[in-house]
């Protein structure tokens, strides 16, 4: 008869031999390769992303109430004028 502790080493090898496989060797390389080519890729993280997405939004809204206050100024210098 089979014992418990026949089918605990039976799993453990098996768990080893996964582990340690040819599989997990081209994991790891893989994974290795990924990150060098990223490396030399010009690359942002996303919280970079998003503080410069949000520098920009500010940005064009001084810019929308810039040329609405150009406008106005325009607007009244031409009033002047006449």
């Amino acid at each position: 008869m089979l014992n418990a502790k026949f089918f605990e080493d039976l799993s453990a090898k098996l768990s080893a031999a996964a582990n340690s496989g040819p599989a997990r060797d081209i994991e790891k390389n893989m994974r290795a390769l990924l990150a060098q080519g990223f490396a030399k890729l010009d690359l942002v993280t996303r919280d970079e992303f998003d503080v410069q997405a949000q520098v920009l939004a500010r940005t064009r809204e001084k810019l929308t109430a810039l040329e609405a206050r150009v406008a106005e100024l325009e607007a009244q210098r031409n009033t002047a004028a006449k």
